[in-house]
């Protein structure tokens, strides 16, 4: 019965809430009783697509940071079941790309590398300093109504650190495909050293 409430909230939050709004409804709902293993997808759902971040309310923090545990030992993605009997969730078989669609929302989750990456996280490293790397561990999109919500980069430059992006309403923020990070990269250091070598006369 708890497990069908939740889905129904997540559902109609999806089409009709702000998301803040939902947070703060599924934050007052985990700290009246008491959550069930089966809620834990659907309150990782409800954090990951907070724009303010998916720790930023304290009763995020412990469904997170298991979340967090878990794609680090590269366990699927929580399921979040649509309904009594339903089939739906956002999980996935654990490797990179997993993905979900539970009636009108979608999570997916990327891990990071120099294919897939935010340009203000790709470094030099490796050997010689001669690899392209990405200071994140991985990227986890939530899509609502077939749109972009947010992108949150987990164990970004340094473990439990994350950065959030976020694009719903009100968001002034532009989407961007992180596979084209490393181009822009490099087309950045090519100009950086074009402008130097002629500088430098």
């Amino acid at each position: 019965m708890r497990k069908t409430w939740i889905a129904s909230q997540v559902r109609c939050a999806a089409h009709r809430w702000p998301v803040v709004l939902v947070v703060l409804i599924a934050a007052s709902v985990f700290a009246s009783e008491p959550a069930c293993a089966d809620d834990w997808g659907c309150q990782v759902f409800l954090c990951l697509s907070n724009p303010g971040g998916p720790e930023q309310y304290v009763e995020c923090v412990p469904p997170v940071e298991k979340l967090w545990s878990a794609l680090r030992h590269g366990d699927p993605f929580p399921a979040c079941e649509s309904g009594a009997g339903g089939s739906g969730g956002s999980g996935g078989s654990g490797g990179a790309g997993d993905s979900g669609d539970t009636s009108g929302f979608s999570v997916s989750k990327t891990f990071a590398s120099a294919a897939y990456c935010r340009e203000d996280l790709l470094y030099w490293g490796g050997r010689e300093k001669s690899e392209l790397l990405c200071g994140a561990r991985g990227a986890i999109n939530v899509d609502i109504g077939g749109r972009l919500q947010t992108r949150v980069w987990w164990d970004a430059g340094g473990q439990s650190r994350t950065i959030t992006e976020y694009y719903g309403a009100g968001s002034t923020q532009r989407p961007y495909d992180p596979m084209q990070a490393a181009h822009l990269f490099l087309e950045r250091m090519e100009q950086e050293e074009g402008s130097d070598i002629g500088g430098g006369g």
